[in-house]
Order: structure tokens, then sequence, then C-alpha cells
């Protein structure tokens, strides 16, 4: 959950605050190279979100299907394993294309 809010923060605050220049302006008013970064951002953000909404949909599936074996399957390690994949799928994903 707080892997989910960190990527709705980082929304939130790098990715909305110039989205909203753009719209109020009809244009992009920062500088050019900051665009693409901008994106990207955008593109990292959104998809890590998703993804962070995946996990705990089968985090949840799992809890629900098997709970007697769910503290063997679901370890702090696997649960931090899977927010890093999360995170490096969603970085590949967006600053890759750059």
């Amino acid at each position: 959950l707080v892997s989910l809010f960190m990527s709705d923060l980082m929304v939130g605050l790098v990715v909305m605050p110039p989205a909203m220049l753009n719209q109020l302006y009809g244009h992009w008013v920062l500088r050019g190279d900051f665009c693409s970064l901008w994106a990207s951002f955008d593109v990292m953000c959104c998809s890590a979100s998703i993804l962070n909404l995946c996990i705990i949909s089968l985090d949840r599936y799992l809890l629900i299907t098997s709970p007697l074996r769910y503290k063997l399957r679901m370890t702090s390690c696997r649960a931090l394993a899977l927010i890093l994949a999360a995170w490096t799928l969603a970085a590949l994903a967006s600053f890759l294309p750059i």
C-alpha cells in the first residue's frame, strides 16, 4: 500500500503541475527537453500505480484462496521483490524510449 501511495503521490506532485500548466496555456510553457522527462515520469508513475494495484490484487487473491499457506508463500522478501519488480518494469517502460 505504501508503494501505491508513493506512485500516486508522485503523480500528484511531479506529473500534474506541468500538465495543469499545459492545459491552462494551451501549449508547453516549460523548457523543451523537460517535456520528454515529464512524459517519462508520467508513464512511469501511472504504470507503477497500475502494477501496484495488480500486486495488491494478487496478494489478496493468495490470502483468500490459501489462507493457511499465505504466510509461507508471501514473505517480506518476496513482497519487496514484487514491489521492486513493479517499479523497475515501470521505469524501464518509461525511460528506455528516451
